[in-house]
């Protein structure tokens, strides 16, 4: 029996919806979507299916944007991952907030439901004794520790304007491309490298303090 092109397009855009199923990252996804589209679309203007040939002509434009967005998220990624830590490409993706002077942004054991970005004012880490500014980020560490619990209390210094950005989000962006999970381990690295140096300057500071302390007392007076 012979197959004509409107039942061909229609194995074809099968075919693919299957395809489409098996992929199990975004971009190869959205591809393997546009190009079922397209055969939906001749299958439908085809056989004068026009419910299909309407659904998958506005889908079409759909899947396009988003195959965009995705490749432009992902030359970001790439560029982060090759230089400085910039957050600039995530504040399109989070919602801003804003804390008052003294409010208690999370406390140490607190369940790690988002990750914030400082856009202004100064936010404190008490039992690191640190001051975050502008810029910086925080709530990174205890996303991806095993507890899955903040690792310390954070308060507002100062007035404070956010970025925050649930959870769920971030390890969403962390599956869709693997560069964006080696961009968090450099974040966190950085993090963990910056509160260490804070401690070792502290105790540091307290030995030489000691020092001179004990060196005074055992000095004989004149």
């Amino acid at each position: 029996m012979r197959i004509n092109w409107i039942e061909l397009s229609g194995y074809v855009a099968s075919a693919l919806v299957f395809l489409a199923f098996y992929m199990k990252t975004m971009i190869p996804l959205r591809v393997v979507g546009i190009l079922s589209n397209i055969a939906f679309m001749t299958y439908g203007f085809g056989g004068r299916l026009y419910p299909v040939l309407v659904l998958h002509a506005i889908l079409l434009p759909l899947n396009c944007v988003r195959l965009l967005q995705m490749r432009g998220l992902i030359r970001k990624v790439r560029a982060a991952s090759r230089g400085d830590l910039s957050m600039e490409w995530l504040v399109p993706m989070m919602r801003r907030r804003r804390c008052a002077k003294g409010e208690v942004l999370f406390r140490r054991g607190d369940p790690a439901k988002e990750l914030y970005l400082l856009f202004s004012g100064s936010v404190r880490l008490l039992d690191l004794g640190v001051e975050l500014g502008p810029g910086k980020m925080l709530g990174e560490v205890g996303i991806f520790a095993p507890t899955h619990q903040r690792m310390d209390t954070a308060i507002c210094e100062t007035e404070v304007e956010l970025g925050v950005m649930a959870t769920d989000k971030v390890l969403e962006l962390y599956h869709q491309d693997r560069r964006f999970g080696f961009f968090l381990i450099r974040l966190v690295s950085q993090r963990l490298v910056e509160d260490y140096g804070s401690l070792r300057d502290g105790l540091v500071a307290a030995r030489q303090g000691s020092a001179l302390l004990s060196g005074g007392e055992a000095s004989p007076t004149r």
